[in-house]
């Protein structure tokens, strides 16, 4: 389960499996978002399959700007693993847990771990969002089995 190159953010830290549901379908979302296009499609229509299509689209805009805001505030490039790998990255867990503990009310902290993979000048907006996608990704995850995304079909599994 090594990570293929030794980059800072990469080293496996934990398994999906191991996981609770909703976290584990973060970093899958994660994953597909940053695949592009095919990705983020299948993250949209989980969203739109779990939730009444009033909140659907703003639950969705709330995590792609999490995402992009650290996406593009980040200290250095997020790694991540494929789509189908079942490892989880370092950077992965450090998303997870700001989600965590945003959504659990720990603001102060969930700001501390953004500036993890980001400058503080964001962090506390970045606490804020990864709190409204933590308490939208615990819902989705009392979906049904069947409303979850599907891996890339064209994606190389590395382990």
């Amino acid at each position: 389960m090594m990570p293929e190159l030794n980059e800072r953010g990469a080293a496996t830290v934990a398994v999906l499996s191991n996981m609770d549901p909703w976290e584990a379908n973060l970093v899958l979302n994660l994953r597909l978002w940053c695949e592009g296009s095919s990705g983020q499609s299948q993250v949209w229509n989980e969203y739109r399959n779990a939730l009444p299509s009033e909140h659907a689209t703003h639950e969705c805009h709330a995590f792609e700007t999490l995402v992009r805001t650290i996406v593009s505030s980040a200290h250095r490039p997020l790694v991540r693993h494929q789509v189908g790998c079942s490892c989880v990255g370092a950077d992965e867990a450090v998303f997870v847990n700001l989600v965590r503990m945003a959504s659990e009310g720990h603001l102060n902290d969930a700001a501390l771990v953004a500036t993890l993979l980001m400058g503080p000048a964001q962090a506390e907006h970045v606490a804020l969002l990864a709190g409204q996608v933590g308490t939208c990704a615990r819902k989705i995850g009392r979906q049904p089995p069947h409303s979850k995304p599907q891996a890339a079909q064209n994606v190389v599994r590395l382990h």
